[in-house]
């Protein structure tokens, strides 16, 4: 079924290459960690999404015509005891579906064959080092041949983009794996709340990286292949570093934690993030903000729907953030006026200072673009009011059923004179992965709780 999966869409992107065009696409290559170590080893997604091939060291070449030619590993008994199992290219076509298969030793010598007497070479641009070089080199062959009568490929063109296309809206396999993996990533949040609620009881001295050990033990329990990305367990004031990593810092009772981690399953990313109190009960102030975050995240969640643009979700968010902050006499109404006003000079900047969600798939910033593709060519121009910046605004991407994105928003706030103390050092973001559906949206993440009564419920268990 997989190998059908990979082989349609094959067919599908060579129909977009012309006849006589061609494309290119590496798998990422190992990367050294240290001495005689590699980090472990991840493919290149765009490789794999047309492949499900997951080895080093490999090629994929599909022509306009439909026919695909992969370059593999050769089996090498000696060094598959050191390094593992290779398929090698004799079982390629009949495991891949691929039409050919050639070691991996042969890439130079036939690649100019494969290029000869076409007219376009795609491949993804800026996305692997050396590419472009190796291209021109066997380009350069092909040039060699021309008084025999070869024909070199005149232009080349940017693969990423009918990829980036296909890979935006996620069909029925793809969706089921993403459930999956939410799956596994809730779980994994409900243990490290539990977790660090127990060891507070029990007076242990909990690290922001026993909750990071708890979150990487049940990604792997529930089969996942590693993190999807770095975790973040960011405990107390440090939940106001956006892109804090797990670290030493202590748990301390009366304070949150912001864990901001999910798993990846068979290629495909899970992102959620949880704010929760390290002992399983939320203080008046954080109880207020965790309202006012989850008050927006709701408002955001209605407004995700097919035929809805990708910006209405962070309208949705600002417009409720911009009443509660000043609500909570975190801003200053007398100084920065309505909540329009807060809206009109993003006065809210300092304590929300990222967008609402992003793509999600096979990477966690997922491929595609946030423009709708007709149009545009319609802009506009506003002048930022907090960096003079002139920027040109184009119309968002329309929302369609199988998009995934996330729905995050969040409250960060440092000590900050005029702000009650109340709330100093208090990082609070929600944030769950969303299904855009015809009548609006399937979270797939609320395998751990969201309201603040039941994660208290939950902590207490």
């Amino acid at each position: 079924m997989i190998k059908n999966h990979q082989a349609s869409r094959r067919s599908r992107l060579a129909a977009q290459l012309g006849k006589d065009g061609v494309a290119i696409v590496p798998t990422a290559p190992e990367r050294q960690r240290n001495r005689d170590s590699d980090f472990q080893y991840r493919h290149d997604s765009y490789f794999f999404y047309l492949t499900g091939f997951s080895e080093p060291n490999a090629w994929l070449v599909l022509d306009g015509r439909g026919k695909s030619t992969l370059f593999c590993a050769p089996k090498d008994l000696e060094r598959e005891i050191w390094d593992g199992y290779r398929l090698g290219p004799d079982a390629a076509p009949g495991a891949l579906g691929v039409d050919e298969a050639h070691s991996v030793d042969e890439l130079e010598s036939l690649m100019p064959r494969l290029l000869e007497n076409r007219s376009v070479v795609w491949y993804p641009f800026a996305t692997h080092k050396g590419l472009e070089t190796r291209i021109d080199k066997w380009l350069s062959s092909v040039r060699a041949r021309v008084r025999f009568g070869a024909l070199c490929p005149d232009e080349q063109r940017d693969l990423c983009g009918p990829l980036d296309e296909m890979r935006l809206v996620k069909d029925a396999y793809e969706q089921d794996v993403m459930r999956k993996a939410s799956a596994i990533s809730a779980r994994a949040h409900v243990r490290a709340m539990q977790t660090s609620a127990r060891m507070l009881r029990q007076g242990q001295d909990v690290r922001e990286f026993h909750l990071d050990a708890e979150l990487l033990h049940e990604f792997r329990m529930g089969g996942s292949q590693y993190p999807a990305y770095g975790s973040i367990v960011a405990a107390g004031a440090n939940a106001c570093v956006l892109h804090y990593r797990a670290d030493a810092a202590p748990v301390r009772d009366g304070e949150l934690v912001l864990i901001d981690a999910g798993c990846e399953l068979d290629g495909y990313a899970s992102d959620i993030t949880r704010t929760f109190p390290a002992n399983g009960r939320f203080t008046g102030p954080q109880r207020e903000l965790y309202d006012l975050v989850l008050a927006s995240q709701d408002a955001a969640v209605a407004a995700t729907r097919a035929g809805a643009r990708f910006n209405d979700p962070h309208e949705a968010t600002v417009k409720v953030l911009a009443q509660g902050l000043l609500d909570l006499k975190i801003l200053d109404a007398d100084k920065v006026g309505s909540a329009q006003d807060v809206i009109e000079q993003r006065a809210y900047f300092p304590f929300y200072m990222h967008r609402t969600g992003h793509w999600l798939g096979m990477d966690v910033h997922d491929c595609g673009s946030y423009v709708e593709p007709d149009e545009v060519g319609r802009t506009s121009e506003r002048r930022d009011p907090l960096s003079g910046e002139l920027i040109t605004n184009r119309p968002s991407r329309i929302l369609r059923p199988g998009m995934v994105l996330t729905i995050e928003p969040g409250l960060y706030v440092r000590p900050t004179e005029g702000v009650p103390e109340g709330f100093w050092n208090l990082g609070i973001r929600i944030e769950d992965d969303a299904i855009v559906t015809e009548q609006g949206c399937e979270l797939i993440t609320r395998g751990v709780p969201v309201k603040a009564d039941e994660i208290e419920a939950l902590m207490r268990d």
